[in-house]
């Protein structure tokens, strides 16, 4: 699903009426919440849907795979989503029911 489809989805599951254009600017302001919110080192936790937050990795040594030439990989800072029991759940059962 794209960011076209999601809009379209969330407009078909609101009572509200709310155009297109309207929808994509709330859905794109959502996104640059978050985003902003994980660059200032915070995290986002949505109760029953999953937790945004910003992991530190620590440098390490890796290997190139075609020479096996040892080479140093920098630590980084990375997106993490970790979803939550009712993502979780309803994910599980429509597996089960599908």
């Amino acid at each position: 699903m794209n960011k076209t489809e999601l809009v379209a989805k969330t407009q078909e599951n609101i009572d509200i009426n709310v155009s297109k254009k309207d929808l994509t600017t709330i859905v794109d302001s959502v996104i640059k919440s978050i985003t902003d919110e994980l660059i200032a080192g915070g995290k986002v936790q949505l109760v029953g849907f999953g937790t945004f937050e910003v992991v530190e990795r620590t440098a390490r040594e890796g290997r190139n795979p075609l020479t096996g030439e040892s080479l140093h990989i920098g630590a980084s800072k990375a997106p993490k989503f970790k979803p939550g029991k009712a993502l979780k759940d309803a994910v599980k059962n429509a597996v089960k029911n599908a």
